[in-house]
């Protein structure tokens, strides 16, 4: 509201009333009865006009402010409200409008973020000291089976060793593992973790839940998926020219009459089909090693030794290469595992470091260990520039390999050696002003091995 529009509006009213009733009075006391009464009547008009007046101003603004606090924004002021009086109010109802379409904005996105992801997702608010379920994604009312209810004794009917597990802990933070049982189904397992948090003096407690048999399908599905596009490529680059020049060789043989050239091309063709089938026995041979990979027969072995031999086996390559080695592998540690399966993996490492070497003028590998609890590490180093992030996900693929004559089995038999072990293989690339650097840790858990 313009307020001195209003206080001067309101103060000229109260001016004009005081002076009729002084008038009216000075009329009374002079005997003017008849014009006393009239200015009187005139005085109360005004007086009434006065309480319409301030009554309308004050019913305007305690309904806009009344829809204010009910959320309610689908009232439209007319254009002279918006320039008069009611400028100032009308522009914090549209500032307030705006400020609650966005936040509904923002509210549908995120929840259509979380009712889209794959994760189970559970929020508690806290009212009363009792908690109440203030979300509930789509994914864990399909998963459990359960109706998107907002009463916590409700859901303790459908999941009781969920929620018990939950009141165990006296809503705190976990991350743990689950048995649930869904309905007539067996029981699954999941992967439960918690956290809790605060907002404008409430607390909030979220539940995320993921289906470990789930995750583990998902990967071995893409993980086939990936196999069969590899195998097919191999197939198809052999099948493909070999039933063509087959073709050719049929047309060739049809003809009445063979000349010299004829033979040269019987010759040929002759030869490509057989390096060809050379190349699809050389792929299956591959996959028969992965796929038989031998019991590791595990004895005592001392690790530096382990090194040592497989260092002295390639000293003549580092020599030729001009690599630098740099052995800080942990003396007198004795680790229960096949000597000949370790010795392949380490070679197999070393050697992808010398190749991922070739182009670098300072060459260096580092080879070191380390031990944390139960685990023992061993990491293979090198400065050859990283692995780049958009093959990442496929070094571990059988076949997959980004040399020219690689058989693209050695870091997928190496991985399946250490899991053989009771152990597992990982890799990591770190940048720095020389290009980067890679590395692979062999770790082992020397409760299993």
């Amino acid at each position: 509201m313009n307020s001195w529009k209003f206080y001067n509006a309101l103060f000229a009213r109260v001016l004009i009333v005081i002076i009729a009733l002084a008038f009216s009075l000075y009329l009374f006391g002079n005997g003017y009865l008849y014009s006393g009464i009239l200015i009187m009547l005139f005085s109360f008009l005004i007086c009434a006009e006065m309480y319409s007046y301030i009554k309308n101003k004050l019913i305007f603004y305690d309904k806009t402010i009344l829809s204010i606090l009910n959320n309610d924004f689908s009232a439209r002021f007319p254009a002279a409200h918006k320039e008069g009086d009611y400028k100032n109010l009308c522009l914090l109802y549209d500032t307030l409008k705006e400020k609650q379409h966005d936040g509904s904005s923002k509210e549908l996105i995120y929840r259509s973020i979380i009712n889209n992801i794959d994760t189970a997702v559970l929020i508690l608010e806290k009212e009363n000291n009792d908690w109440t379920i203030f979300l509930m994604n789509d994914c864990f009312s399909t998963l459990f089976s359960v109706p998107k209810v907002t009463n916590w004794e409700y859901l303790k009917n459908y999941l009781p060793s969920l929620c018990e597990e939950i009141e165990n802990t006296g809503f705190k933070e976990l991350k743990t593992s689950i048995n649930i049982k869904i309905e007539q189904q067996e029981a699954q397992t999941f992967m439960l973790q918690t956290s809790l948090t605060k907002s404008f003096n409430k607390d909030y407690f979220i539940v995320l839940l993921d289906s470990i048999q789930r995750v583990i399908e998902k990967k071995e599905k893409e993980a086939w998926i990936n196999l069969m596009k590899i195998i097919s490529h191999e197939l198809m680059n052999s099948l493909t020219p070999i039933r063509s020049l087959s073709q050719n060789l049929l047309q060739i043989v049809d003809q009445d009459h063979l000349e010299s050239e004829d033979f040269e091309d019987i010759k040929s063709s002759i030869s490509t089909i057989i390096n060809r089938s050379d190349h699809l026995q050389f792929f299956v041979e591959n996959y028969r090693k992965l796929a038989a990979l031998p019991t590791p027969n595990k004895k005592p072995t001392p690790i530096h030794l382990l090194f040592e031999d497989c260092l002295k086996m390639m000293s003549p390559i580092f020599e030729s290469e001009n690599i630098k080695i740099s052995n800080e592998i942990e003396k007198n540690k004795i680790i229960d595992l096949d000597k000949n399966q370790i010795e392949q993996v380490i070679i197999n490492l070393i050697t992808n470091s010398v190749f991922a070497l070739k182009e670098k003028k300072e060459k260096s590998i580092h080879l070191t260990t380390a031990t944390q609890n139960n685990r023992f590490y061993i990491i293979i180093s090198d400065n050859g520039g990283g692995i780049e992030s958009e093959i990442t996900d496929k070094i571990f693929l059988p076949f997959f390999t980004t040399r020219k004559n690689g058989a693209g089995i050695g870091l997928t038999l190496s991985k399946n050696i250490i899991e053989a072990h009771g152990g597992y293989l990982s890799h990591k690339t770190d940048s720095d002003l020389s290009g980067g650097k890679t590395h692979f840790t062999i770790c082992f858990i020397q409760g299993n091995s």
